[in-house]
């Protein structure tokens, strides 16, 4: 709730709090330090963890070192153009740039801090034109928690846990005095600042909100952090903030059922493809992992069959999530197609057809009906591997619309004077829905927009301008 009190007194006062200790809110309060403003962060969990550590830590980036030690010519217009291309033109296109442009530098900034990230070039994601992905050895966000939670800890940052944001107080003036914080206890404790930064992740966590903004998805898998509870929105719808592309969101087409494991999307763009239980392909699987969601769980039972080759194995196996879902047998091996049919009870009439078809558009003697590209896709090689999957919400899209300092915006296009927003708290890039998020573009907002927002609230205090 926000409560507009002018005068308030506090218990205690900070320069500037940050709400939530994801990427997004370590990266805002490194980046506060570094230029001259020790913040605090508060986190509501007992541990920090958030959306990030569930991730795969896939963060894209045009122009950084590693692409260019690599050879790889890539520059913010080319991957601002993917982006826009993916939301079909209907994200923020200032924002996308400004983005765009700041993703090289912020993934130098992470690798200088000692994330450990290196260029990955096994594959093209969905959408992406280069070879842009930067990630952690094992492809696991708790890799970048346990980096960024290490160097706050160098820093001697602030960091309180079991602190759940209860309330933020406000004035007449439209600027933000401090905040209420709830113990697990009950007690409570007033803090002051002079800036706010949401960094608290969307509203994945809340099924009521869920219901309302995006009700495709309203009896989905919620494969994200429960504390995502859409306080950032419910904040700024309060206080008269502009909330843009409310129904956007990031699902996913390959969780393994029930073992709950993900199928990173290598595995489709590698000739990987999905089929529902009569043996039938029902979608254009590499259009991104995003919108295959959707179509999974609008299948008989919500689940299908994804079935991909050795080489694939081969690649997944750089990636802890697969690892895991291994070794929980979630993924099971046959020799044939046999051996498929009989152990996923698909008919092996249907199922011979759908690989027979799959290699005629291989070798080019006929067109996909789903309009998928199998150029340069090599012919699946034994043993085949499979896995009963299903669709997932993982994190939201929609959310405060923010300038290039990660100002929140009223619905006038005014900047409140000291609350900022990053990650899902802010609008994303993917435009009003599902099919306009182009991989990695979530963590890719946090940990930009975490550094802009840190560097923007100290500045701010700096100079004194409010």
């Amino acid at each position: 709730m926000v409560l507009i009190q002018d005068n308030k007194e506090f218990d205690i006062q900070f320069p500037i709090i940050i709400i939530g200790a994801g990427a997004c809110g370590l990266c805002a309060a490194l980046s506060a330090n570094e230029h001259g403003i020790k913040p605090l962060i508060l986190e509501r969990d007992k541990e920090p963890s958030g959306s990030s550590a569930l991730s795969t830590c896939l963060i894209p980036a045009a122009g950084t070192k590693l692409q260019k030690k690599a050879g790889i010519e890539d520059t913010p217009e080319i991957f601002s153009s993917d982006i826009i291309n993916k939301a079909r033109n209907e994200n923020d296109q200032n924002m996308v740039r400004f983005i765009a442009k700041e993703s090289a530098p912020t993934v130098d900034w992470l690798i200088d801090n000692n994330v450990p990230l290196d260029l990955v070039t096994g594959f093209f994601y969905p959408g992406h034109s280069q070879y842009r992905m930067h990630g952690s050895p094992n492809r696991t966000g708790t890799e970048l928690m346990d980096a960024l939670i290490k160097k706050i800890s160098q820093k001697k940052i602030d960091l309180m846990t079991s602190a759940l944001v209860s309330n933020i107080y406000f004035n007449s003036d439209k600027i933000i005095t401090g905040v209420e914080i709830t113990r697990p206890n009950g007690n409570r404790e007033n803090v002051g600042c002079k800036s706010l930064i949401l960094a608290c992740n969307g509203f994945g966590g809340n099924s009521e909100m869920v219901k309302k903004y995006i009700p495709e998805m309203a009896n989905a898998l919620y494969f994200g952090h429960t504390g995502n509870r859409g306080d950032a929105i419910k904040w700024g719808i309060e206080i008269g903030a502009s909330i843009s592309d409310i129904g956007s969101y990031q699902g996913h087409g390959a969780v393994t059922h029930p073992h709950g494991t993900l199928l990173f999307w290598g595995l489709m763009t590698q000739g990987g493809f999905q089929v529902n239980i009569k043996g039938k392909r029902f979608s254009n699987e590499v259009r991104g992992y995003s919108e295959q969601a959707v179509d999974v769980i609008s299948q008989e039972n919500s689940y299908v069959w994804e079935i991909w080759d050795s080489n694939g194995h081969e690649l997944g196996m750089d990636f802890v999530d697969y690892r895991n879902g291994s070794d929980l047998k979630a993924h099971k091996t046959a020799k044939d197609i046999n051996e498929i049919s009989f152990l996923t009870k698909i008919p092996l009439k249907s199922l011979e057809k759908t690989f027979e078809y799959i290699n005629h558009c291989i070798k080019h003697k006929t067109k996909d009906n789903f309009g998928r590209d199998w150029s340069n896709i090599k012919k699946m090689t034994k043993p085949f591997y499979f896995a009963k999957v299903t669709g997932a919400l993982f994190h939201t899209q929609g959310g405060l619309d923010i300038n290039s300092l990660a100002q929140v915006l009223d619905k006038n296009g005014k900047p409140f004077p000291n609350l900022f927003a990053g990650g899902g708290a802010a609008r994303g890039l993917s435009g009003p829905s599902r099919w306009g998020y182009l991989s990695g573009n979530g963590l890719l907002t946090a940990v930009v927009l975490g550094k802009v927002a840190g560097r923007s609230a100290a500045k701010k205090i700096i100079n004194n301008d409010y």
